[in-house]
């Protein structure tokens, strides 16, 4: 298996986080594992309301991501671990995340963006 890549927390981008936060599933994917703290696995966060991702889109969520710097997957036997980086990238990017994550519960008038 090849390894997971996860830039350093000097290495993340603004615009590489803007970008993965684009689209609503990932945010709410995002949203999702910054609230519980951890996933035990991908297939957890696969529904978002009443729709349901498909595998193969779910692994490119996590892949784009863990790519921005937004989480750390770690393999556990054949299941993936998503850990949150919020802490991080609020210390390197102070208010980028909740104003991000606030501009979504506005829109919707909810906590975590709608898929």
């Amino acid at each position: 298996m090849r390894p997971l890549f996860h830039p350093a927390i000097e290495d993340v981008r603004p615009e590489a986080i803007l970008h993965a936060l684009a689209d609503p599933a990932r945010a709410a994917i995002f949203a999702s594992i910054n609230q519980v703290g951890c996933v035990q696995a991908c297939s957890a966060v696969a529904s978002l309301g009443e729709r349901v991702i498909p595998k193969s889109s779910l692994s490119s969520h996590f892949k784009v991501l863990r790519e921005a710097g937004l989480i750390r997957s770690e393999r556990h036997g054949v299941e993936m671990r998503n850990h949150s980086r919020c802490a991080e990238v609020e210390a390197r990017f102070p208010g980028l995340l909740s104003a991000i994550m606030n501009a979504y519960a506005g829109a919707r008038g909810c906590e975590a963006p709608a898929g």
